[in-house]
């Protein structure tokens, strides 16, 4: 967010804050594990006791549901950064326009010099979009997002049901020799990708910077190609409800207690089902792709948005609390904090720092994401102590304003 603090709604820093936190849970296999640990506790090796508990609650608690809770949010706020540009007398959206194209360049760094699960140039491109339907009521909006979102999911699993089939005809032993041949290809294309991850982790920084370039350059298109029906869907539902008042309060507290209770008590209902099935069954990995990626994704927004009500219920309090404090600097400075993340973690797994990658499973992971809540919770209050905002957030405002803008307090 671009506003002053005077001016902030308190309740989308704290929300922000969770997310930004809780997105670390998820993001920190892609830190620090090959691809396929996304997928199971046992790959690409046998998980321990640990892992085995680590990794059904992160699925359960955080999987698909903190990227939506996150992306709601961005959806919200550029609505609210509208609203306040026009409010001042200028053209919110062509200034939106101008902030989108410099967060899509800021993305662009961050895939090529730290992390390619960068999700900046993503929102940039999708929040382009967004922004034509701006001035649609609520109502149109949530409508649009669930048609998009139905038709999204469902193209994908039709496109899926191939993959997902042979699997399973092979678990039961009663495959055809075409099931057998797209089975074994896939696994074989899985564990390339797996080594093929592993290897550009362990890669000096100069030629981890090169690859990108002249090999994996494609990379942030194709995350707009396959995510951005999803990302989509997940921004209307946040402009959605900012136009309603649902982050400041307004809903009556019975309908905002309704969609809290509903919608993680649904959403955590298919999700924990879904746990306990994928545990039964040893993770099966095709199964576990499109599941997470597809299957799995009106539980995760269903969760997303309850957490998102919970948070608006108790946030009155938490605010005033020391942790809930915390929580909500972090928010305001989430752009500082998910990119510092990323330089933190990067440095601990990638072989031009400690080089970790590859050693731990999801139980001993948790130990990494503790710290880096720890050190996103310690410096965030007093950095805004001494300045406006954060550092990259400053930049992204001075640069959207074609100005230096003030930045100690």
């Amino acid at each position: 967010m671009s506003a002053a603090p005077s001016d902030r709604i308190d309740t989308l820093d704290l929300i922000r804050g969770v997310a930004v936190l809780g997105i670390l849970a998820v993001n920190i296999i892609s830190f620090a594990a090959a691809p396929s640990a996304n997928y199971s506790p046992d790959l690409p090796q046998s998980g321990s006791t640990a892992d085995h508990w680590a990794y059904p609650i992160m699925l359960v608690l955080f999987e698909g549901k903190m990227r939506a809770l996150f992306s709601v949010l961005f959806g919200a706020s550029l609505l609210l950064f509208v609203a306040r540009s026009d409010a001042a007398g200028r053209d919110g959206a062509v200034l939106q326009l101008r902030r989108l194209g410099w967060l899509a360049g800021f993305g662009l760094l961050h895939f090529l010099l730290l992390w390619q699960g960068d999700i900046l140039f993503l929102y940039a491109v999708v929040g382009a979009i967004a922004l034509l339907l701006r001035r649609a009521p609520a109502l149109a909006l949530i409508a649009s997002a669930l048609f998009l979102f139905s038709i999204w999911q469902g193209w994908n699993a039709f496109q899926w049901q191939p993959d997902l089939q042979a699997e399973a005809a092979v678990a039961a032993g009663s495959a055809s020799p075409a099931q057998i041949q797209t089975y074994t290809g896939n696994m074989a294309y899985f564990r390339t990708d797996d080594r093929t991850e592993l290897t550009a982790m362990q890669q000096d920084w100069p030629r981890l910077v090169a690859d990108k370039l002249t090999k994996q350059w494609f990379k942030p298109l194709i995350a707009v190609l396959f995510v951005s029906g999803e990302t989509l869907t997940y921004f209307l539902f946040g402009m959605a409800l900012f136009k309603t008042g649902f982050f400041n309060g307004d809903w009556p507290r019975g309908r905002t207690f309704g969609l809290a209770l509903g919608g993680i008590g649904l959403g955590g209902l298919a999700t924990g089902s879904f746990a306990l099935w994928a545990h039964q069954a040893h993770y099966p990995e095709t199964a576990m792709r499109f599941a997470i990626s597809y299957g799995l994704s009106f539980a995760h927004l269903a969760m997303a948005l309850g957490y998102a009500a919970l948070l608006v219920l108790l946030a009155p309090r938490l605010i005033k609390a020391r942790l809930g404090q915390r929580i909500a600097a972090a928010g305001r400075m989430a752009f500082s904090n998910y990119i510092g993340t990323s330089l933190v973690m990067t440095a601990l797994f990638y072989s031009w720092g400690l080089g970790l990658a590859g050693r731990y499973g999801h139980g001993a992971l948790t130990g990494f994401v503790a710290l880096g809540w720890v050190l996103m919770l310690a410096w965030s209050t007093p950095w805004l102590d001494r300045f406006r905002q954060g550092p990259l957030e400053w930049a992204w405002r001075s640069l959207t304003e074609r100005a230096v803008l003030p930045f100690r307090r």
